[in-house]
């Protein structure tokens, strides 16, 4: 299981994908590249959509499948935009418009805890009985005020209060030592090596 096609379309989650797992010498294809559309995400949990996008890639490329299911996910509203974070101000998708949003929603607010979410799952085969899940979760707080140029989505409002910078500020590699794609993706392998 040296290839995976990774059930994403998302230019920075294929780079960070690509970035992570360089070192093992995986390699990593996006759906995109063999000509596979993105699957639906129907469901009210990160896991039943991150399952549904494995399995939908995998059966298309007939490869083991990678998928992440993320999203960040607001204390004050309950949650939200969770499952719905890449098209919380509607379509088509656009990340200006879902930060304009959070922002606009949080003004006023004097709590602006949040904390990233990602479940990865990788299915060795489309119906795949025993899919291997793994999650990590990221804690900081929304600002009102975009700060850096790296990273994507809602990256630059989201600050780090223990370093004073948001996740638009890091480098890559500190990104990945500390966010929620980079410790489900370690807990991943820890699964995997357990597999032998």
């Amino acid at each position: 299981m040296k290839r995976f096609v990774l059930a994403s379309s998302n230019p920075g989650k294929v780079r960070e994908f690509r970035e992570l797992l360089a070192p093992l010498q995986l390699e990593v294809v996006p759906q995109g590249e063999l000509g596979i559309a993105d699957a639906e995400e129907p469901h009210a949990t990160f896991l039943e959509n991150a399952l549904a996008k494995a399995r939908h890639a995998s059966r298309h490329a007939r490869l083991p499948a990678l998928a992440d299911d993320s999203g960040i996910c607001v204390a004050v509203l309950d949650g939200e935009p969770g499952v719905h974070s890449a098209r919380f101000a509607g379509g088509p998708r656009s990340e200006a418009r879902n930060n304009e949003k959070l922002v606009r929603l949080l003004a006023g607010q004097p709590d602006r805890r949040a904390h990233y979410y990602c479940v990865i799952v990788l299915v060795r085969h489309a119906d795949d009985p025993e899919p291997l899940i793994a999650e990590g979760r990221w804690h900081g707080e929304v600002v009102a005020t975009p700060r850096g140029a790296g990273g994507f989505g809602y990256d630059p409002h989201f600050l780090l209060p223990d370093l004073g910078r948001t996740a638009a500020e890091l480098s890559p590699e500190e990104k990945h030592a500390v966010s929620h794609r980079g410790k489900a993706l370690r807990r991943l392998l820890a699964l995997l090596r357990e597999e032998g």
